[in-house]
């Protein structure tokens, strides 16, 4: 008769390998460029779980990155972070995704970045429904600088038309 350890350890492991065919088929995929730029993949692919692996969501890490989870110089994934990042959470210098944070520019859900554009929009220069910066633009703003229909800062105006982001809340010129 087998150990308590040994039944477990085989409970496990079929309980994995079920995992694996139940429905028929999802399958991880994994993929990697064998191109290098130092130790980073030209590509890299790791999407669902890899229980052999003991993977439960795939990390990919590389110059080009897709997967659950990716990091790279463009990272696009449920969880991405990269220079460019695009995924359902988004972190790096330039990110879109549902909640985004980008050091130079965020654009989502929740934006939070230095130039910040989204439903909420948190930043140095913020344009959503709600905004808040010291250059705020949007249906609800709050900042040094301000426009919206409550209120319309001479410095705001100015700067949003100089970038040509008061389109973004007015709509066109006729």
């Amino acid at each position: 008769m087998k150990s308590r350890e040994e039944m477990a350890q085989r409970i496990n492991q079929l309980e994995r390998e079920l995992a694996m065919t139940k429905g028929g088929a999802f399958r991880p995929v994994r993929k990697r460029s064998q191109a290098t730029f130092g130790d980073w993949p030209l590509y890299d692919i790791a999407i669902g779980p890899d229980l052999q692996r003991g993977e439960v969501r795939g990390h990919a890490r590389g110059i080009i990155a897709l997967g659950d989870m990716a990091t790279g110089f463009l990272a696009i994934g449920g969880l991405a972070r990269g220079v460019i990042a695009l995924g359902g959470l988004a972190a790096g210098l330039f990110s879109f995704g549902g909640l985004s944070v980008g050091i130079l520019a965020a654009f989502g859900g929740l934006a939070v970045g230095g130039l910040a554009v989204g439903g909420a929009a948190v930043g140095g220069v913020a344009v959503g429904g709600g905004a808040a910066g010291y250059y705020a633009c949007g249906g609800a703003a709050v900042g040094q600088y301000v426009m919206w229909a409550g209120k319309q800062d001479p410095e705001a105006v100015a700067f949003f038309e100089k970038y040509g982001l008061d389109v973004l809340v007015q709509g066109p010129k006729r």
